[in-house]
């Protein structure tokens, strides 16, 4: 197309450390994984300006369990506690930003093209929050909407939620944004708290809840995935900024008296510390010398923009999710062949493929919207389950393997199957009702 793109198999790709980067409030990094496959096609690397991570220990790590069986029968033993969870999902709902960037509009910003990023991401377009208002634009009033959705969707009361977890790595508040969330609900009987694990943090969020309403504690809770990576990208850098959109899912659970209502089959949930430095979101505060009688020096909070070592996240993604899914599918006692729908985080259509084959699994299985909406991080898998599911796609009874995965390096899967009703539970759910009660 008469562009000069970089292809020299030793270019460094620079992902710039800026100090003025668009500044928020933001405890941990959420996860670019959609330019990892980019990154390695390209052969690119981190310019010699950026420290590089350690990779000795993650590669060996790596290298140890390459090999996942396409059978569809599951050998490995289950382990005890991952199994079925008492708790089944009854509502879905998402929200994104009414603003639109396509990959044509990009071409007045950096040097790209809809051809260029479609064939190595798969993302057509991503949705951005505009200018901040804390009743409009913000992740917390997103993550309202998107809640909002799913308990319409669930016919379940905000009064009687006990239990609201908000997954994101980019609140408004550093403080976390659950109860702000909670309190634009009505949701007045409910514990409400942050979940910071990147694009793993729906899935994690998942478990966490199920374990709840597993033990008896709660029967009714809320799992929101919403994050607003467009505030932590270099819109300069035409690497990164393709890669990301802003947006928010929802689920309801509920609460079973069976294990035979249960509709988390089976997880497993993974980190690894030591990979920690190939996705960060850094510090990067401005000091200052206070007049103190001994010169005390102290630093006003910021964060760089966002950090990625490419061949290694795809590695990663590719080796490790499927790997997880396989535990998981062991711990529910059952195969690849018996699973509806493959639904990973919404990072880069040629992770997806590569998970789905090394699976062994039909590419029709994937539920995929990457292409509307980018990487929201955590938004990203209630976003393309709540479409699924409203679209008729996904049906009652559907068993669905779901993966995150992300900075931490962290990756998890759960295996759900889809539908409840919630008339049925009432009985039962009605006994334990809400702290108020």
């Amino acid at each position: 197309e008469g562009r000069a793109y970089p292809t020299h198999p030793r270019r460094r790709w620079s992902v710039r450390r800026r100090r003025d980067c668009l500044p928020g409030t933001m405890i941990k990094l959420c996860v670019p994984l959609g330019i990892a496959a980019l990154l390695a096609h390209e052969g690119a690397a981190f310019s010699a300006g950026v420290r590089r991570p350690r990779r000795s220990t993650l590669r060996a790590t790596l290298m140890d369990g390459d090999a996942v069986s396409s059978s569809s029968t599951v050998e490995s033993k289950a382990a005890a506690g991952r199994a079925l969870l008492k708790a089944v999902p009854l509502g879905v709902g998402s929200a994104a930003p009414e603003s639109k960037i396509t990959n044509d509009d990009l071409e007045a910003v950096v040097e790209t093209s809809d051809d260029w990023i479609r064939s190595r991401t798969g993302i057509g377009m991503r949705r951005v929050l505009g200018d901040y208002d804390e009743m409009t634009s913000g992740l917390a009033s997103l993550a309202t909407k998107a809640a909002t959705s799913a308990l319409e969707h669930g016919n379940v009361d905000p009064e009687d939620l006990d239990l609201v977890l908000l997954c994101t790595s980019s609140p408004d508040d550093l403080f976390g944004d659950a109860t702000t969330v909670a309190r634009n609900l009505g949701a007045k009987n409910a514990v409400a708290f942050d979940i910071t694990a990147a694009c793993s943090g729906f899935l994690f969020g998942t478990v966490t809840a199920s374990q709840f309403l597993n033990s008896g504690a709660y029967r009714r809770a809320l799992v929101i995935g919403a994050d607003a990576l467009s505030r932590w990208v270099d819109w300069d850098d035409r690497n990164t900024c393709i890669l990301f959109g802003d947006g928010a899912g929802a689920m309801v659970l509920g609460a079973t008296e069976s294990d035979e209502e249960g509709g988390i089959l089976g997880y497993a949930m993974h980190s690894d510390g030591e990979g920690h430095g190939e996705l960060t979101l850094g510090f990067e505060g401005t000091g200052r010398n206070l007049a103190t009688p001994q010169s005390t020096r102290v630093n006003k909070g910021g964060y760089s923009c966002i950090q990625m070592n490419g061949r290694e996240v795809y590695r990663f993604a590719t080796t490790r999710v499927p790997q997880v899914i396989t535990e998981a599918l062991a711990n529910a006692g059952i195969g690849t062949d018996q699973v509806d729908w493959l639904l990973l985080h919404q990072a880069n259509i040629r992770i997806m493929d590569a998970v789905a084959d090394r699976l062994g699994m039909d590419k029709e299985k994937i539920i995929t919207n990457l292409s509307e909406y980018g990487n929201t991080s955590a938004g990203s898998i209630p976003l393309a389950l709540d479409e699924a599911i409203k679209s008729g796609k996904i049906k009652k009874g559907d068993v669905i393997a779901c993966a995150g995965f992300g900075a931490g390096l962290s990756w998890g899967a759960a295996v759900i199957r889809w539908g409840g009703d919630e008339k049925a539970l009432e009985p039962f759910a009605k006994n334990f009702g809400p702290p108020s009660a």
